[in-house]
């Protein structure tokens, strides 16, 4: 088994994984390609001190880049939609929303 700090990489924060939050208690991961569905749903549940109902994954193809004059490539990568039970909730989530609706009260000042 993997160590559970390298089966999460980093949160998802985008507007469709913000509205999967608010209303259907999921939250969305990146997480290593070769971590199962078993060691994600551990790992989130050891970090965050939640309970995981399910994990649903999928594979992110990778994408070719144009880098200048040279075409570079983006790797795959796996992407974790994990769904808490009814109550849960991750606070690192809400951190990083209000910090974004703080900044963009500032910029519309």
């Amino acid at each position: 088994m993997k160590r559970i700090e390298d089966v999460i990489r980093r949160p998802i924060v985008t507007e469709k994984s913000t509205m999967a939050r608010k209303y259907g208690n999921q939250y969305v991961f990146a997480v290593d390609l070769k971590a199962n569905k078993q060691e994600i749903k551990e790992a989130v549940a050891t970090l965050f001190g939640v309970k995981v109902l399910a994990v649903n994954t999928c594979v992110m193809p990778g994408k070719d880049r144009r880098f200048g004059r040279t075409m570079g490539r983006v790797n795959k990568w796996k992407k974790a939609v994990v769904t808490l039970a009814e109550g849960e909730k991750i606070d690192f989530f809400d951190t990083v929303e209000g910090a974004a609706e703080a900044v963009s009260a500032q910029v519309s000042d």
